[in-house]
């Protein structure tokens, strides 16, 4: 037997395996920018944004998440814990 293959294998089903995990592919990265967006910040930076209106692309977003829960869910799973910590610590929710 071909000794690259049995590790080529092992490799191609973790891959594919990661793949088939994510449900949401597309959002995982969004979901992945807006955390490293909070955690890259100041809190002056998040302050000023805090009342700035929102991008097309963000509004898109925002509207496909409120029409579909699941999504929604996965999303705010994704991103609620490094979200509020950041919030926390820039005295933005008690």
């Amino acid at each position: 037997m071909i000794k690259w293959l049995g590790p080529l294998t092992v490799t191609l089903t973790l891959v594919l395996a990661g793949v088939a995990g994510a449900q949401y592919p597309i959002l995982d990265l969004i979901a992945d920018k807006v955390v490293q967006k909070y955690q890259q910040s100041t809190c002056e930076q998040l302050w000023e944004a805090r009342g700035k209106p929102k991008s097309a692309d963000e509004q898109q977003v925002i509207q496909l998440l409120r029409g579909d829960p699941q999504m929604r869910t996965a999303f705010l799973n994704k991103i609620a814990a490094p979200v509020a910590n950041k919030m926390f610590e820039c005295g933005m929710i008690p």
